[in-house]
């Protein structure tokens, strides 16, 4: 797509309101942080249908090839993007975050987001446009990545031991204790950071850790920056509701990996034998649409009956929510 100034500034506009209605409006009238279970449904609907109706726009600008592209990206990437739902969960869990608190992370983390990974997209389409090649190396590593989410390696990590962690707490001085929604609260004389800026940080390192996997993913459907910004924009917008509506029901979701890692496979292989072989972005489109369907169908199927009320995973607690 050929896309002026104007386009790419309707575009950081249009995003920066939807953060700002995020933030202001989505549990507004919640005093203690508590979302209840309808509010975060009917938010994440509304998020998802402003994510699928921009496809017209894509449509508009350019064309149905570039429409179908930004549509089978931005599935793509919501669907991935529930990778960071358990994720979210498992670091408030480990830091003990205070649900009020909860949202106000998960703000700054997606802010965050769309700004590491505009850098890391745009870094990712000119090595692929400088060196062909890399094409093969990130086909590899998708596949490799598809293979570590069927076999589960990540399921017993603990923040705490993470290298990330390891290295803030090098440069960054800690306090165990909160103070109310303070990043920074001082004692003994000295300011420290309080949990909140650990939660922050950890939630920003494990999204660049996500970005690995997703932006090679969405790279093998299209290389056009304004298409995979985009999508990738507007995938996570909503991942406010998107936590409160999922993370204490993650565990109803217990083959969607298995299809996540078949949607991997796919684009990997999809990259490595693109010389060969040309998939015409619909074609992507109904791959992708039908495997997750199915495997959201039956992993729902599979835990019908199954409580959601422990949170996502042994041991592990998600947000305080209620069915009001």
């Amino acid at each position: 797509m050929q896309v002026g100034w104007i386009g790419w500034a309707t575009l950081g506009v249009a995003v920066v309101v939807m953060l700002v209605m995020d933030l202001v409006l989505f549990g507004r009238r919640s005093r203690d942080g508590t979302i209840p279970f309808r509010t975060a449904a009917i938010w994440s609907a509304i998020w998802m249908a402003i994510g699928l109706l921009f496809t017209l726009v894509i449509i508009a600008m350019d064309s149905r090839t570039a429409g179908h592209e930004y549509l089978t990206g931005f599935l793509l990437e919501k669907t991935l993007s529930m990778d960071n739902v358990f994720v979210f969960a498992m670091l408030f869990a480990y830091f003990k975050v205070p649900t009020p608190q909860q949202r106000r992370v998960i703000f700054w983390g997606i802010v965050g987001a769309i700004v590491l990974r505009g850098i890391f997209i745009i870094a990712g389409t000119q090595l692929l446009d400088a060196f062909h090649w890399m094409i093969y190396v990130f086909g590899a590593f998708l596949i490799f990545t598809a293979i570590r989410m069927v076999k589960g390696d990540d399921a017993d990590l603990d923040p705490g031991d993470t290298l990330a962690m390891k290295i803030f707490q090098r440069i960054i001085p800690f306090t165990n204790h909160y103070d109310g929604d303070k990043f920074v609260t001082v004692r003994a004389g000295h300011r420290v950071a309080t949990p909140l800026v650990a939660a922050f940080l950890m939630v920003a390192a494990f999204d660049l850790l996500f970005a690995l996997d997703s932006i090679p993913a969405i790279l093998a459907i299209t290389r056009d920056t304004y298409v995979v910004i985009s999508a990738n924009a507007m995938s996570l917008l909503g991942m406010t509701a998107l936590y409160f509506l999922l993370a204490n029901m993650m565990e109803r979701f217990e083959y969607l990996n298995w299809g996540l890692a078949v949607v991997l496979a796919f684009v990997g292989l999809k990259m490595l034998l693109e010389s060969v072989i040309h998939i015409e972005p619909w074609v992507s489109l109904i791959v992708i649409v039908v495997v997750l369907g199915v495997t959201i169908l039956y992993s729902l199927m599979r835990t019908r009956g199954a409580s959601g009320d422990d949170g996502p995973g042994s041991g592990r607690t998600g947000p305080t929510a209620t069915d009001g």
